[in-house]
């Protein structure tokens, strides 16, 4: 009897933890989706037209470019 009751405290005590994280993996799963459209939409950009990244070395202070092309639409 005394721990039945201990373990309905504890389930009481954990029920709203549980609750929250539930709603962080909800949360996660929605950013998830938004970073999935984003590198979908700049991979057929880069698909459709070419792309160029330009980086300058932090350490030296080197200019660097890098062109990205693309010839064809990836197939789904």
């Amino acid at each position: 009897m005394a721990k039945q009751d201990e373990m309905e405290k504890a389930n009481e005590r954990s029920a709203p933890d549980i609750e929250r994280l539930i709603k962080r993996i909800e949360q996660l799963d929605k950013r998830l989706d938004s970073v999935d459209s984003i590198v979908s939409a700049v991979a057929e950009r880069v698909m459709r037209q070419p792309i160029t990244l330009s980086l300058t070395c932090p350490k030296c202070g080197q200019k660097l470019e890098i062109a990205i092309l693309g010839t064809e639409k990836p197939g789904r």
